[in-house]
């Protein structure tokens, strides 16, 4: 399953856009731009699976490096400072990676 069978091409390609600077991520304004917020929970699971590149069942923090390139080829990788953000922000158990709940929660809160 690509991610443009769950999320249009047009608003994956806005919202990867709008946070091309180098430290200019934020993962709230991305999944709202991106139209994930909107999804059902069902949608939300299979962003995950996408993102979740060696099927562990988690997203780690060498994974959420490259988050913007899950949802597009064109995404940039996400600095070191803005990989750690974004995994204090959904590691909610502090095991140091993002499970599929932790992930629909950071979606929800967003």
């Amino acid at each position: 399953m690509a991610m443009t069978d769950l999320l249009s091409a047009e608003d994956i390609k806005k919202a990867v856009g709008a946070f091309s600077a180098a430290e200019s991520f934020n993962y709230k304004k991305f999944f709202e731009m991106v139209g994930l917020k909107k999804k059902s929970a069902e949608d939300v699971k299979k962003v995950f699976h996408i993102l979740d590149k060696d099927q562990s069942g988690f997203i780690e923090e060498e994974e959420l490096k490259f988050v913007l390139k899950g949802f597009t080829p064109e995404g940039r990788d996400l600095s070191d400072k803005e990989t750690k953000a974004l995994l204090a922000a959904g590691d909610k158990d502090g095991d140091g990676k993002i499970g599929a709940d932790e992930f629909a929660t950071m979606v929800a809160e967003s």
